[in-house]
């Protein structure tokens, strides 16, 4: 009898194979690309303990491991780099916002001597002066560091009005003025508001706040501070600067960090999620919002973010639930309606958008141009045209200059017979505004077209049929042309091309015009 018959199938089915550093990190490398962040650190740890002095490896769970926030296998990655001289910039933040949390001030010098001497240390002013408040020191030493360099100059004023704040050595409402004077930023409103708030004045906490979706009362905005907050509303701070256009693995570790430092800090995790989504790591980035508190200051902001986060991902069905939820709700607000009607636009249900639309344009009139321009495409898409006529006429009455109110309202008009002089001169003048915009150019060719200007319209339709290859509409309407001129083989063509990307109900006219 051979010696694995004495097993049995359920025995056999527990005994775990240990797996290759090989296998894990390949599997890991496939994780990260598809966006599952927490599978991919639990796979690099694998291949960073059987490859432990692996630079290359620990590089890779090191941004791994801060995107799904496994602080671990970033701490033990980033031995691995210091070791091999190949740590990024931001590993000393992570030393540091663990010795902030864990009042470890041996550590936090430590931690800030290193930034000192990186590409980091204009943070170092303000991360001295806050280390000297947590010790009862003064902190002017630390924030006149700064000296005249520009960013760190204003970080440095920006904090010594909070760290007058955290002292109680200035009152609210002078700090709310000097606030205005030196214009700052909204995250460090914010954070004065959340200091104020902590001493129970709720009042002057709102008076601060700028931003109106920011909803909370004084419980969920209040905060104590500590060496902990002060670190984190910089980091964050400097992590709301760069969201927008900055190195994203840096973003995602000050937000990481502010986290660590602060483990409250929810708008860290509204910027870490919009770094997240840039890199279409939507599973990740929806778990940073959901552990937003919900009773906290930015629990409505977050519902908004994780609608748009869903939709992105695919999962329109949850966001469309959502938004519903935040519209329907007894206390929604204008800004809820808006993104439930968009929601139900891009489930393709124009209909019901039509009156979230209607209800944000009667709360507020004076709405910009853009708000009267999803109204009327609403109303259009929904075939009730003269109401869409009326509604986008006055998006063009609002934004006179905007090229996608005009047109929007020109080619309406153009497919409607309205008034055709009239809406060639809206698509000339968006077209002069917007050169490079494919679909207008599309828009004013196939106005000529239809006005009687065939031979006019036909190059502008071929440069955005360049412009735009995959663009079913414009392929349509060059396929038109085309057929109008007698260039029957090259219609075709054009239609075919429209066929690859148009939806179920376009396929049955364009097949129905190539047989012709």
């Amino acid at each position: 009898m051979l010696v694995g018959a004495c097993w049995s199938a359920s025995a056999l089915a527990a005994v775990e194979v240990p797996r290759s550093p090989l296998s894990a990190y390949l599997a890991a490398r496939v994780a990260a690309s598809e966006g599952r962040s927490a599978a991919a650190s639990d796979d690099y740890a694998v291949a960073l303990a059987g490859w432990p002095d692996d630079p290359a490896v620990a590089v890779r769970a090191y941004r791994e491991a801060m995107t799904s926030g496994d602080v671990s296998l970033a701490l033990k990655s980033a031995r691995v780099m210091e070791a091999e001289n190949v740590a990024p910039l931001d590993v000393a933040l992570l030393d540091l916002a663990i010795a902030a949390r864990k009042g470890d001030r041996a550590g936090y010098d430590a931690a800030l001597t290193r930034i000192d001497g990186g590409a980091l240390r204009i943070l170092s002013p303000v991360l001295r002066a806050w280390a000297a408040w947590d010790r009862k020191q003064p902190v002017e030493p630390g924030l006149d560091s700064a000296g005249k360099e520009p960013v760190a100059k204003r970080l440095a004023d920006e904090h010594r009005l909070l760290l007058a704040l955290a002292s109680k050595r200035i009152d609210p409402a002078s700090v709310r003025v000097l606030l205005e004077t030196m214009r700052a930023a909204p995250d460090t409103r914010i954070a004065a508001a959340e200091i104020v708030a902590g001493r129970g004045d709720e009042a002057n906490a709102r008076a601060l706040l700028s931003d109106p979706l920011v909803l909370a009362d004084r419980k969920a905005l209040g905060a104590k501070p500590d060496l902990g907050f002060g670190v984190s509303q910089l980091l964050v701070r400097i992590g709301g600067e760069l969201a927008s256009e900055g190195p994203r693995p840096l973003v995602i570790a000050l937000t990481r960090t502010a986290l660590i430092a602060d483990p409250d800090n929810d708008r860290a995790r509204l910027i870490m999620a919009e770094a997240l989504s840039k890199d279409e790591a939507w599973d990740v980035a929806i778990a940073a919002i959901r552990d937003v508190r919900p009773r906290g200051a930015f629990a409505h902001r977050a519902a908004i973010v994780r609608i748009g986060l869903l939709a992105e991902a695919g999962r329109q069905g949850e966001a469309l639930m959502l938004a519903q939820g935040l519209a329907t709700a007894r206390d929604s607000s204008l800004d809820d309606w808006q993104v439930y009607a968009d929601q139900l636009i891009a489930a393709k249900r124009p209909a019901d958008a039509v009156p979230w639309y209607e209800r944000v344009t009667r709360a507020d009139p004076a709405l910009p141009w853009a708000a009267w321009l999803q109204y009327g495409g609403a109303l259009d898409q929904a075939g009730r045209k003269d109401e869409a006529d009326v509604a986008l006429a006055k998006a063009v009455e609002l934004g006179p200059d905007q090229p996608l109110a005009l047109n929007y309202l020109g080619y309406a008009r153009i497919e409607q017979g309205r008034d055709v002089p009239g809406s060639l001169v809206l698509l000339e003048k968006a077209s002069k505004l917007a050169p490079d915009d494919a679909s207008i150019t599309d828009s004013l060719g196939w106005a000529y077209h239809k006005a009687g200007q065939t031979k006019r319209g036909l190059p502008l339709v071929e440069r955005a049929a360049m412009a735009e290859p995959a663009n079913s509409e414009i392929n349509d309407h060059l396929g038109d042309i085309y057929w109008a001129l007698g260039r029957r083989y090259e219609a075709r063509y054009a239609w075919r091309a429209a066929a690859l990307t148009a939806d179920d109900t376009e396929q049955a006219k364009l097949a129905a015009k190539i047989a012709g």
